[in-house]
């Protein structure tokens, strides 16, 4: 890609399509908050309560995994639309520091923006902005 695509979904509309098609995604509570959306990237935050932690007070990599995987999504479908049958076909994550109790925010970043497949980069920080882990994804868009 040369220049970043434009959204071609606001985030009203992405929030409205969660409540509407994506509800599990609140199981627990409203945590999640996109925070910012430009061309080619979407950044969410995670509010982790207590079901996010694991002993000792760090948030779980299957709750990082998870911020990870919805941002992806999110980004996905705000540029190309709420085609929400839009699935992960390959995930790669490197967690590379603890991840303590406080607002996290994911980065994702569109990569390649393909007819049938999309490359995302992601990247997750703590509130101090320093580096959580870093992976990519690639996601199947349903044709049309």
């Amino acid at each position: 890609m040369s220049r970043p695509p434009v959204p071609v979904v606001s985030i009203a509309e992405l929030e409205d399509f969660t409540d509407r098609e994506f509800a599990q995604v609140h199981q627990d509570g409203k945590v999640y908050k996109i925070t910012e959306l430009g061309p080619g990237f979407l950044t969410l935050r995670l509010d982790a309560n207590e079901r996010h932690l694991r002993m000792g007070g760090t948030v779980s990599g299957p709750a990082l995994f998870t911020l990870a995987d919805y941002c992806a999504y999110y980004v996905i479908l705000a540029h190309i639309g709420l085609k929400g049958l839009s699935v992960t076909t390959s995930f790669h994550i490197d967690f590379m520091r603890k991840a303590a109790p406080g607002p996290i925010f994911c980065t994702c970043t569109l990569l390649k923006l393909g007819q049938r497949l999309v490359v995302v980069s992601v990247a997750i920080r703590d509130k101090d902005e320093e580096l959580i882990a870093q992976g990519s994804c690639t996601y199947s868009v349903p044709p049309g």
